[in-house]
C-alpha cells in the first residue's frame, strides 16, 4: 500500500471559494479503482489548514491517480482558490491491521 500525508494552507477570506474544489477532488478521488481512503479534513486549531491522508492500494493505483483528469482540474483552480503551501509525504506501507 502507498499512504500519503500532508498539509495545503488556504489563503484568508478563500476558505469558502476552496470548498467546492476540496469536494469535488475527494468525491472523484474516491472513485478511482486502487483508492482505498482519500479524505481532506481542516484543522480544529487553525481553519485555514487542510490535512490530507489518501492510501492506495499499490504504487501503480498512486501513479494513474497522478494522472487522473480530475487531477489537473484541481491544481488547475489552486489560484482562484487561494490553495497553496502544499506539504506531502508518501510512505509505503508492508501491512496494517485494525486495533
Amino acid at each position: 500500500m502507498i499512504l500519503l500525508a500532508g498539509t495545503i494552507r488556504i489563503a484568508p477570506g478563500k476558505r469558502d471559494a476552496a470548498l467546492p474544489h476540496i469536494s469535488a477532488i475527494v468525491a472523484a478521488s474516491r472513485t478511482e479503482p486502487g483508492c482505498i481512503d482519500y479524505s481532506f479534513s481542516f484543522d480544529v486549531n487553525d481553519d485555514h489548514l487542510v490535512h490530507i491522508f489518501e492510501v492506495f492500494r499499490d504504487a501503480e493505483a498512486r501513479e494513474a491517480h497522478r494522472h487522473m483528469p480530475h487531477m489537473k482540474v484541481w491544481r488547475e483552480a489552486w489560484p482562484e482558490a487561494g490553495i497553496g503551501d502544499r506539504r506531502m509525504r508518501e510512505y509505503e506501507i508492508a501491512s496494517a491491521k485494525d486495533i
